[in-house]
């Protein structure tokens, strides 16, 4: 009844009525979200058939538009400047600087946005499993905005984090074979058909939603189950993976803790006791709140955008999980699952076609204290020099946090931090102070002492 009292004050209607859902302007969205003006009536029906009606509609994107809000932003350089995926886009020095070309840096940062790999709803793909499912519009956004996370990753590895697609050049073949990997079949190792079947112990299921914990724990499922030879090159997913939780997985509360010998331990396992590190994937699931985030998480979270380890942030509203790619001010800057593509087929034939599907130049944020505190971070650490820096930095933003940080890092089990505790590796950690990332960090998250919120 909640949801049928929802969907009538989106629509303006009720099911004992004729009405007609307003009519979207097509000049004011983007040409791959035009809607074929149309109609819903509410007959004996009831409203469920009406909103499978707009499920399977381009209506469904005004849906969406309605829950997470429109979304599409027009940049200002007046807002500061853009943290994406750990590197800043100065566009606030062109309002001051007369000698900047004013066209330069903003076009920068549109080509880093656009060269971010999108995964949306597809249509008409292989039913998953033993159901009838061909799509997996209005349920699989988590799924789709944690294959973004992951295809970052991918790119950060295989071409490095300054990489842009560029039409005037041949397209990378291991570009192409990132996109080939989440494809919408059984044979793509990161498909929603593979992540389902890897995510049943954890609750996944075709046609329900699934949250931020689950959603880590399943790709530590399935990359294992995709282990088969030794050579790492050749592995789906090159690199270990490290789900962080808190002491006894998070059983008894507290924040997660990154252990330096955790992580090498799935280092060395991941390469079958031949290396002593490798490439990692280290995924951070979250509760920071009840209904709303606590606002003293609001600068942390903020600065994680600016590590240069960042992979961003699984999180959105709820029901409407999006991937969130930077911050400008207290905003977030996401690309958004929810727009529905017919699959497509990556293949050595129109590449460039076939491709285009995977990107999006429409920026859209949403407000960072407005999204669900359920939510994961992701970061990717290529080498042990990488994850040194990593944790140097996630100390520093732990001591700055007031006793609530987001994470925190100790050595080993053995001397796990206090849940609330500032006080992160003790005086001979090792790292070198870097205090780039939590400028102003300290001012701003207060000296609210709430407890860190269970996950």
């Amino acid at each position: 009844m909640v949801l049928k009292s929802i969907y009538e004050k989106i629509i303006g209607a009720t099911c004992s009525s004729k009405s007609s859902v307003e009519t979207i302007d097509n000049s004011q969205v983007p040409a791959s979200s035009k809607v074929v003006s149309g109609e819903i009536y509410f007959g004996n029906s009831g409203w469920a058939a009406a909103v499978r009606k707009v499920v399977n509609s381009g209506s469904m994107r005004r849906f969406q538009e309605r829950v997470l809000g429109t979304g599409r932003t027009e940049i200002s350089s007046s807002d500061g400047d853009i943290w994406l995926l750990g590197v800043c886009h100065n566009i606030s020095q062109q309002e001051s600087t007369a000698n900047v070309d004013t066209s330069n840096e903003f076009a920068a940062f549109e080509q880093d946005f656009s060269s971010k790999i999108l995964v949306t709803y597809r249509k008409g793909f292989d039913p998953i499993g033993d159901s009838k499912y061909t799509s997996d519009v209005n349920w699989g956004c988590m799924l789709r905005s944690s294959q973004m996370l992951v295809a970052q990753a991918l790119l950060f590895h295989k071409l490095g984090r300054s990489w842009r697609k560029n039409i005037d050049r041949p397209l990378d073949k291991e570009y192409i074979e990132i996109l080939q990997s989440f494809g919408d079949s059984e044979a793509s190792a990161f498909s929603i058909h593979n992540l389902l079947q890897a995510g049943k112990g954890y609750g996944l299921a075709v046609g329900s939603w699934v949250g931020p914990y689950a959603m880590c724990r399943t790709w530590e499922v399935l990359v294992r189950n995709q282990r088969e030879t030794d050579n790492l090159v050749k592995q789906p997913l090159p690199m270990a993976i490290y789900v962080v939780s808190g002491d006894e997985d998070g059983e008894r509360g507290g924040a997660p803790v990154v252990c330096i010998e955790d992580a090498s331990k799935r280092c060395y396992d991941f390469s079958r006791g031949k290396l002593v590190w490798t490439p990692l994937l280290l995924l951070v699931p979250l509760v920071l709140g009840l209904d709303k985030i606590n606002p003293r998480y609001i600068p942390l979270l903020q600065s994680t955008f600016k590590f240069p380890q960042s992979l961003g942030i699984l999180g959105g509203k709820p029901g409407a999980s999006t991937y969130l790619i930077g911050i400008q001010g207290d905003k977030a800057l996401y690309l958004d699952p929810h727009e529905v593509q017919q699959v497509v087929n990556i293949n050595g034939e129109s590449q460039e076609t076939s491709t285009s599907s995977y990107h999006s130049n429409v920026i859209r944020h949403i407000p960072l204290d407005s999204i669900d505190p359920s939510l994961a971070i992701g970061f990717y650490c290529r080498d042990k020099d990488d994850f040194d820096d990593f944790c140097s930095r996630a100390s520093k933003l732990a001591e700055v946090s007031n006793g609530a940080p987001l994470f925190t890092v100790a050595q080993s089990r053995g001397f796990l931090p206090q849940a609330a505790s500032n006080n992160v590796l003790g005086s001979n950690t090792g790292f070198q102070d870097d205090d780039s990332v939590v400028m102003d960090v300290a001012n701003e998250a207060g000296n609210n002492e709430d407890d860190w919120q269970l996950l």
